[in-house]
Formats: C-alpha cells, sequence, structure tokens
C-alpha cells in the first residue's frame, strides 16, 4: 500500500518527514489511550506525573503544529489553512533543533522512572522523533521533492487539496483559494532544492522525469487553460464551491466571485507547471537510467542504511533484509505448492496456470471497474461482521472502496488507504487504481483486508477516535508497524475465515510471497548494484507480479529507498511477538486483548511494541 500517507501519510511530498515519522493516514485530534493491562494498579505518583508529562507535550506539539499548516488541516484546525507547510532547508533545520531542544526540555523537567508504562511509551516516543529528525535531515539533499514516485512534489500539492482540505464552509474555500495562490511560490522553492540535489550528483531516473512531464501537463490540460474536461483541480473547487451553494450556506453571487479568484489562482499555475516540465525536459537527455539505486549516489550506501533504519526502526543491514526476503521467498512458495496440491494440482506453478486459464489478461471497461469496486465493498462490510470475536475495539465510521483520481490513476499503481477524519464525516477510504490489466478476482480479497478491513481503514478509524493520551502520538506513524499490522491482516482473515475459497487463500499468499520479494529486489537496487531491469524481472517472475506491475513497483523503490521493507519486517515482528505471547500464556492468551494492545494505542517502534507485548504477557501470566 501506498501511504497518502502517510502517510500518511505535515505532507511528505513536501519535506524530509518522508522519512515516514508523520502518520500518513492516522492523523487525528484526538489521541490513542493506554491500555487497561497498563493503566490498571497505576500509583497515585505516576498518574500525576503521566498527566504533567501528557500536558507538557501537548502543549509541545500544539507549538509544532502551528508550524506545520497542512498537519494542522488534517487536525481539523482552520488556523493557518490557507498556507502550505515550510519546504526550505532553512525550515527543515529549525525543525530539527526545534524537536531536539523539545526532548531535552522534557528529560529535564521529568523523571522517566516516576512514569507509568504507557507514559514511558509517550516519552520514548517523544525523544526518539528528535534523533528521528536528525536523521532524516542528514538524508534530505536525498530526497528533492520532484525525486519520489508517490510523493513528487508536481501531483502532491493538488492531491492535498482535493483529498485533505475538505470545504465545509466559506472559510475553508477562501483558504483553499488562499493555498492555490501560493502554490506557484512551493513549486518554484521545490523546483530549487531538488536541482541543488542534482548538483550534489542525487538525479531523479529518466523515468521520474518523464512521470512529472505527463503528470504536469495532464495538470494543466482542459478548463480553464483551454478547451475540454475541466482540469482537476478546477473540477474540484467547483464541485466543492456547489456543494456550499446547495447547502445554503454561501450565496451564489458570492460563490461566482470566490470562483473567478480561484479561476485566476489556477491559471496563474500554468506557469509554475511550466517551469517544472521545461527543467525536465531539460534533464532527460542526462538523466539516468539502469542502475539507478543508492550504491549509484555519493555516500549512497550510508543513506540507504539510514533510511532501513528509520523504516524498520531495527538496526538491521542491507544484508540482512535481503537475506530474510529470500528465506522467506522460499517458505512462503513450498506453502503454495502445499496449498495447490491440496486443491488437486501438481504444484503452484500448475495452480498460477489454471488461474490464468480461467482469467485471461483483459484490460479494465467500466463495467469491470463496477464489478471490483461492488465485490470490494461487499467483502469489507462482511469481514466487519467477523471483528467482534477476534477485538474488542472495533471500527465505528464508514470505511469505502473507491477508484483512485484520473491525474494520479496509474496501471500496476499500488492500492493505499486513508483514515476517516476524527468526527466520521469524512470516511475511512481504500483507493484502488482501475486502469491497465484486470487481476485475478481473488487476488483483490487480501487487498481489502490490507488496506480496509481489519487493516489500515479499520487500524485508522480506532485510531481517530480515541481519547487520552498527548495528541502527538496521532500523528506519529512507523511503517513497519503501521504496515506490518497491514499484512499481519492479511494472515488474520484467513484466521477469521472471511476469504471465500481455496483460491483466495492462494492469492493471499501470493500477496506475501511479493512483499518477500521487496526485501530482495529494493536491497537488491540499493545495496547490491542491481539494474532496474533485473529487478523488474525478479518482481516478475519470482515475485509473481504482471510486467506492468513490476515496472510500477520496482520504480516505487528505487525513488523511495528502503520504504517497502518496512511491510515485511513489521508483519515478521508482530507474528513473533504473538507467538512468543501464546506459548508464554497458554491458555492465559487472548487475542482480543492482544490485538487491541497492537493497535489500539498508536504507532510504534518495534523495539518499543516488544518491550510492551512482554509487559502486557507477564501482567496476565501474574494474575
Amino acid at each position: 500500500s501506498g501511504s497518502r500517507s502517510g502517510a500518511a501519510q505535515g505532507d511528505l511530498s513536501m519535506t524530509h518527514k518522508l522519512a515516514y515519522s508523520l502518520a500518513m493516514a492516522l492523523a487525528a485530534a484526538t489521541l490513542p489511550v493506554a491500555t487497561s493491562a497498563q493503566t490498571a494498579a497505576a500509583p497515585a505518583t505516576a498518574q500525576s506525573e503521566d498527566a504533567r508529562l501528557t500536558a507538557f507535550l501537548d502543549a509541545e506539539f500544539a507549538a509544532y503544529v502551528k508550524t506545520q499548516p497542512q498537519l494542522a488541516t488534517r487536525l481539523g484546525i482552520k488556523e493557518g489553512g490557507d498556507k502550505w507547510n515550510d519546504n526550505s532547508d532553512e525550515g527543515a533545520r529549525a525543525e530539527a533543533e526545534w524537536r531536539k531542544a523539545s526532548a531535552a526540555r522534557m528529560k529535564a523537567q521529568f523523571d522517566r522512572a516516576k512514569l507509568s508504562p504507557a507514559a514511558q511509551v509517550n516519552y520514548d516516543i517523544w525523544a526518539l522523533e528528535a534523533e528521528r529528525a536528525e536523521i532524516s535531515l542528514a538524508n534530505r539533499l536525498y530526497r528533492p521533492p520532484f525525486y519520489s514516485r508517490l510523493y513528487s512534489a508536481h501531483s502532491q500539492l493538488p492531491d492535498f487539496l482535493i483529498n485533505t482540505h475538505t470545504v465545509a464552509d466559506v472559510t475553508d474555500l477562501r483558504n483553499y483559494i488562499g493555498r492555490l495562490k501560493g502554490m506557484p511560490q512551493v513549486l518554484a522553492r521545490a523546483l530549487e532544492r531538488t536541482q541543488a540535489s542534482q548538483k550534489a550528483g542525487i538525479n531523479p531516473p529518466r523515468f521520474q522525469f518523464e512521470t512529472i512531464i505527463e503528470g504536469s501537463r495532464k495538470l494543466t490540460s482542459g478548463a480553464p487553460y483551454a478547451d475540454g474536461p475541466d482540469a482537476a483541480l478546477w473540477a474540484d473547487v467547483k464541485a466543492k464551491t456547489a456543494a456550499l451553494v446547495t447547502a445554503g450556506t454561501l450565496p451564489q453571487a458570492e460563490a461566482d466571485a470566490l470562483l473567478e479568484e480561484a479561476k485566476a489562482a489556477i491559471l496563474a499555475l500554468q506557469p509554475a507547471y511550466g517551469a517544472i516540465i521545461e527543467w525536465a525536459q531539460a534533464s532527460l537527455p542526462t538523466a539516468p537510467s539502469g542502475k539507478v539505486g543508492a550504491l549509484t549516489l555519493p555516500g549512497g550506501l550510508e543513506y540507504y542504511q539510514r533510511e532501513l533504519k528509520l523504516v524498520t526502526t531495527t538496526d538491521m543491514t542491507a544484508a540482512e533484509i535481503h537475506a530474510t526476503g529470500r528465506a522467506e521467498v522460499a517458505r512462503i512458495e513450498a506453502e503454495q505448492d502445499a496449498l495447490a496440491r491440496q486443491a488437486g494440482f501438481a504444484d503452484r506453478h500448475a495452480f498460477y496456470a489454471e488461474r490464468k486459464r480461467l482469467y485471461p489478461p483483459r484490460p479494465y471497461d467500466d463495467a469491470a471497474r463496477k464489478e471490483y469496486l461492488d465485490t470490494a465493498n461487499a467483502f469489507v462490510a462482511r469481514t466487519r461482521t467477523l471483528l467482534p470475536a477476534w477485538f474488542g475495539e472495533l471500527p465505528a465510521y464508514g470505511i469505502e472502496v473507491v477508484r483512485e483520481p484520473a491525474f494520479s490513476e496509474v496501471a500496476g499503481g499500488a492500492a493505499h488507504a486513508s483514515a476517516p477524519s476524527p468526527d466520521g464525516k469524512r470516511p475511512a477510504k481504500t483507493y484502488v487504481h482501475l486502469v491497465g490489466t484486470v487481476p485475478d478476482p481473488a487476488a483483490m480479497f487480501t487487498l481489502m483486508c490490507h488496506e480496509a478491513v481489519p487493516g489500515h481503514n479499520m487500524q485508522g478509524d480506532i485510531q481517530v477516535r480515541q481519547q487520552g493520551g498527548p495528541k502527538f502520538r496521532s500523528v506519529t506513524g512507523y511503517v513497519a508497524f503501521g504496515e506490518g499490522w497491514a499484512l499481519y491482516a492479511e494472515a488474520l482473515c484467513k484466521e477469521m475465515n472471511a476469504f471465500p475459497d481455496i483460491a483466495a487463500d492462494f492469492m493471499r499468499l501470493d500477496a506475501e510471497l511479493f512483499r518477500a520479494a521487496r526485501l530482495v529486489v529494493d536491497t537488491g537496487i540499493h545495496a547490491m548494484g542491481w539494474t532496474e531491469d533485473e529487478a523488474v524481472t525478479y518482481m516478475n517472475e519470482t515475485g509473481r507480479q504482471p510486467i506492468e506491475r513490476s515496472r510500477s513497483e520496482v520504480r516505487r523503490y528505487i525513488t523511495l529507498p528502503g520504504q517497502a521493507t518496512g511491510y515485511k519486517i513489521g508483519m515478521l515482528k508482530i507474528i513473533e511477538l504473538r507467538k512468543r505471547a501464546e506459548a508464554k500464556l497458554g491458555d492465559r492468551f487472548d487475542i482480543k486483548g492482544f490485538h487491541d494492545l497492537l493497535i489500539a494505542s498508536g504507532s510504534q517502534p518495534l523495539s518499543i511494541l516488544e518491550r510492551r507485548v512482554d509487559e502486557w504477557v507477564a501482567a496476565r501470566a501474574a494474575n
């Protein structure tokens, strides 16, 4: 899944927050509450210190949010809603210094030993985020705003306006227009940063320049730039304005005037995007291709190892992750062979061949798109009915599977999830790309378990509704935790008997094989000198992905080093912790309690998660 976000996913596309420390899809105005196992029988002194720490962290976080207007918007705060985050190098350095100073203030004012276990988690994560900010700052030159295939500035700014900047009243609409007016400056600064990285020998690969050119042209085509269908931003602002008029909160005459203002701001984007297109076209002749991993960059191996540390929240090396991936590939293939024989086939190859015979490649059409969305939404609704046997905390808000917006939809593109708004008025959504070739229908069920229920959408739903702890925890997310949970959720669907048939379970293993192959490919590209084509071949032949999906995925890994490794590393840790808890507790093991412990108290590094599970096991064993 891509996280948008958080992806998720502060806005990931804009600054070094691409270090994954801000939640891609879990932003909320309220915070996870500590589990009963953590808060039970807490001494009065600890409770007092906990409350004091929460007040301190909330004050620090409030100061931070004032410097991050896009994060404020995600939290439902209108102040600064017409501004963008500061994406300058000076802003990034100031943020890292602020985090360092804030952690120092916390350590000076609080004795960690006097806090409850739950509050110690908050203390540790706040301190850790200061360390991660320093690592992100060290990697900033390697993350120019136009480099990432998922989070390139040219598409992420309009994506934020369309999918995150809600318009519930006239103030929101004026803020939207204010952000439109500010976009040229933000794009120009993003271009300057990317050009500075180029001068240091850090160039986007050729395919990324081609993506930037195509996307920028699409965003500035049609009305109001020329005849034709409305451009994405123009269509969006018209629709949001019309909704206010229909609701009776905006007179038509005022709406017309605001739309004229918005149109002028959108037309003013053309020179900004024109400069981006001109730069990208001029860069094409010398843009790298073939070997384009971190290994080819000055200091690239050190950069990649820092990214792996940020993503996995472990100290695993590239070689260790690569070996883990190869071992997992072998294990999963053996499980597929066994399942295929159970279904009456000689091995996994025969099963795959039969699925290909039954569902030969065909292009998407409107009927196929409707069938996909109808089936996906029905499956998500049914899976929700199975949750009470496995969870104490349940999702409460709407969850929808929808099509990816046209301006960002690509063949083979990764699905991604967004959390609901804290009040539930904006439902949780899973976005799917419905262009290119229609996949095997049995593959959709695992994807919905990952992105929707009991994966990201459910995780986000629970998090945005919880209260009690410091607010910063709602926007602090870790790839290995969030994506590790989503992969675990795929396997959990099998335990829940959510899958309709053996083909769906086989395709669950197919999806897990894909994630194991990611470990091999990501490290192969960035630490072992693989070319793009070598990586695509491995992903196609061993990872079993169609060639267009293989190409799309590999290009994502190339421009977002390390991010894809967090998924499987996180899943393996969660499975390890569950097996350990089951072995130690025996009949005292409570699956609902275990699951609530994992997802009902916020995202956390794997080292802290392990400590919390061990504490939970010890507490239950002592009762």
